[in-house]
């Protein structure tokens, strides 16, 4: 039995290091001003996937909807051990909430084809809202389960799994297909493999391709004709090489304009308040023993240590 599974993953902003350009006017993240990472809770759900794999056999992809920068997420997907990754990206899905979002994943996982697991982790850090797993199981008509830690066995057509619900745990045994989301304390997501980042260290989007022969061959007489024939060769030699990137945008996706984007998003920002964390006083302690003493005695008798 080998299994294909689609793993949802995000490229987020790092919310551990906000600065006050973190937001803009519009009530958009900057992206531009954050360091980008891999959403945590979605390299517990690849961790996830690759466990499977190991277990049953699968090929993996690896989906993710971002700018062209994606793509380094998408590399690191590969240097764990994915099978395949696929970059959506076009200005039109700019500005996308949950439910644009949802629905352009939806029609990437319906274009791959059969699909037994769709695996996702059970929120991003940008925006904790947890909404995209439940929405793209209803867009693709999946049956879902959330909060998932474990999977424990995978017959011919269900699955049984262990949910924690917190004061609770759960374990479930539903039919395939699936998608379920996957908690932080699931698994401990594995470091790169160094053979794959041998294999795949140049691996590339079409549109890094692009960038790279454009850059090579600027302030020449090249032309576009030639230039773009360099591109087309490079790219289908890569792609016979397993090394490309597959980047589908709106076109490849026969995506409505009206679905996605700004114009398929009813989410509107209404305020944005900015919150300045000032000391209200500053206390200095000596670095001696009295000053120790005095600073421990001071916070019992505020009761901050009891």
């Amino acid at each position: 039995m080998k299994l294909n599974i689609v793993v949802l993953a995000k490229q987020v902003p790092d919310t551990h290091n906000i600065t006050a350009q973190a937001m803009k006017e519009d009530g958009t993240v900057n992206r531009a001003a954050l360091p980008a990472i891999f959403n945590p809770e979605d390299l517990n759900a690849l961790e996830m996937a690759l466990t499977v794999k190991e277990e049953y056999g699968a090929a993996i992809t690896v989906i993710t909807m971002g700018p062209p920068r994606a793509s380094q997420m998408l590399r690191e997907a590969l240097y764990r051990g994915a099978d395949r990754t696929i970059l959506l990206t076009d200005r039109a899905f700019a500005g996308s909430d949950t439910l644009a979002t949802s629905h352009t994943l939806g029609l990437a996982i319906r274009k791959i084809g059969k699909v037994d697991i769709v695996i996702c982790g059970r929120q991003a850090i940008d925006g904790d809202t947890a909404q995209i797993g439940p929405e793209v199981a209803e867009k693709i008509g999946y049956n879902q389960i959330t909060y998932v830690e474990q999977i424990q066995k995978i017959e011919k057509n269900s699955i049984t799994l262990f949910r924690n619900l917190g004061r609770t745990s759960e374990t479930i045994r539903t039919k395939l297909p699936v998608l379920i989301t996957v908690t932080g304390t699931a698994n401990r997501p594995r470091s790169f493999g160094a053979k794959y980042m041998m294999r795949f260290k140049k691996a590339r989007t079409w549109l890094e391709v692009a960038d790279e022969i454009r850059n090579a061959t600027g302030g020449t007489t090249y032309a576009e004709d030639y230039v773009q024939d360099q591109i087309n060769r490079k790219c289908a030699d890569m792609k016979k090489r397993g090394l490309l990137i597959e980047t589908w945008s709106s076109a490849e996706l026969k995506v409505d304009a009206s679905s996605v984007g700004f114009a398929g998003s009813p989410t509107k920002v209404k305020k944005i308040e900015s919150i300045v964390l000032t000391a209200r006083e500053i206390k200095t302690v000596p670095p001696t023993d009295e000053g120790i003493k005095s600073l421990i005695k001071e916070l019992i008798e505020e009761k901050t240590f009891v």
